[in-house]
Formats: structure tokens, C-alpha cells, sequence
């Protein structure tokens, strides 16, 4: 019976580069390569500098297997597709930071789709609030 996590992917130095058209080519290749894997993906969710995930594993692949070829053929994909990335210093041939963060999903799971659902908005509203911010005024 396959099981379902949650994973938490940050881009290398949380760069926000996940914009437009390189959002779009990480869905669209993330989607294919879990499928290839027959990783189910259940809901997605990808801001301009992480990617949050819920999916179904099946049990003959091992999370950290899965996580090191989905981030490894993405970065491929990516550099290939937008060679000036690659061209940056600070990236060198790394497109994804280090590491993840993964959770086994059971009772919470409901809880776990709406956050990754509306994680974007809620994003955009605590940017709203922190504007004009100061932690050193008063």
C-alpha cells in the first residue's frame, strides 16, 4: 500500500527563481517524473523560491531515493532549459539546496491540502504585514 508524505524542496540560497516560465517547466516536469516513478501526486504547490508537495509513494521506492532523483533530473532539466542559470556564480551546478524537508501524511491529511493549497496567499498576506515593519522603530 503506497503512502503519502509531504515534502518541502527550497531552492539553493531560497533564490526566488521558480517565476513564470521556469514554474511552469518544474511542474510540468515534476508531474512527469512522478509519474514515471508512479508517484501519485496529490496536490502541489510551487512559490518562487520552494516547491511544496503531497504524493502518494509507492512502497518499493525509498523516500531519499526518490527525493535525490527528482531533485537531481529537475536541476538537469532546468539548467538545460535555461542556460544562463548555470552561468550564474552562485549556483555552480546546484540548482536546489542541500536538503528537504519530508513528513509522513495520515490524520492530518486534510490539513496538510489546504495549507499547501493556500500556501501562496497566505505568503502574499504576511508580506503585506511585515511591509513598513520596523523590529528597531518604538
Amino acid at each position: 500500500m503506497p503512502g503519502n508524505f509531504y515534502w518541502d524542496l527550497n531552492t539553493k540560497y531560497r533564490y526566488r527563481i521558480l517565476t513564470e516560465a521556469v514554474r511552469e517547466k518544474v511542474e510540468e516536469d515534476l508531474r512527469r517524473l512522478c509519474a514515471w516513478k508512479e508517484v501519485e501526486v496529490m496536490e502541489l504547490s510551487i512559490q518562487s523560491d520552494y516547491v511544496h508537495l503531497l504524493a502518494s509513494i509507492p512502497p518499493k521506492l525509498s523516500i531519499s531515493e526518490f527525493m535525490g532523483f527528482l531533485k537531481g533530473k529537475l536541476a538537469i532539466k532546468l539548467f538545460k532549459s535555461y542556460p544562463g542559470l548555470k552561468k550564474k556564480p552562485y549556483w555552480g551546478n546546484h540548482f536546489w539546496a542541500r536538503g528537504y524537508f519530508v513528513n509522513t501524511v495520515g490524520m492530518n491529511e486534510e490539513l496538510i491540502r489546504r495549507y499547501v493549497n493556500h500556501q501562496e496567499q497566505l505568503e502574499k498576506q504576511e508580506e503585506k504585514q511585515r511591509k513598513g515593519y520596523d523590529p528597531f522603530e518604538g
